[in-house]
């Protein structure tokens, strides 16, 4: 599957932004779905989490309450409401598939710019 992410910017502190994640493609095998974020020098860690089917969600400690993330499964696209951003929110974020068989696929992500 090919994954686009798009909704990305520049943003004040307490702001609202929504990307989104459009998958193109093959979506056979995938199980779940999530946004990841990285910072430069620094590992990319997992934001939010949804199993394709069912729903299923988890979040990181530090978004919890404050991200939302969901799926349109007819529109194939991926989906996190962000609102009450933070500087320590400002990062690349990047769209991930899970197949049941272990392999991924990534977007090529958006960069998210929060001011203080």
């Amino acid at each position: 599957v090919h994954l686009v992410e798009s909704g990305g910017g520049l943003v004040q502190a307490g702001d609202s932004l929504t990307l989104s994640c459009a998958a193109s493609g093959s979506t056979f095998g995938i199980n779940a779905m999530g946004w990841y974020r990285q910072t430069p020098g620094n590992q990319r860690e997992l934001v939010a989490r949804i199993i394709r089917l069912g729903g299923y969600t988890n979040y990181a400690d530090s978004v919890k309450g404050r991200f939302t993330i969901s799926r349109d499964n007819v529109k194939n696209t991926l989906y996190l409401q962000m609102n009450s951003l933070k500087p320590e929110d400002t990062a690349v974020y990047s769209c991930n598939a899970e197949y049941r068989s272990g392999a991924s696929s990534w977007g090529q992500g958006t960069q998210v710019t929060v001011s203080s």
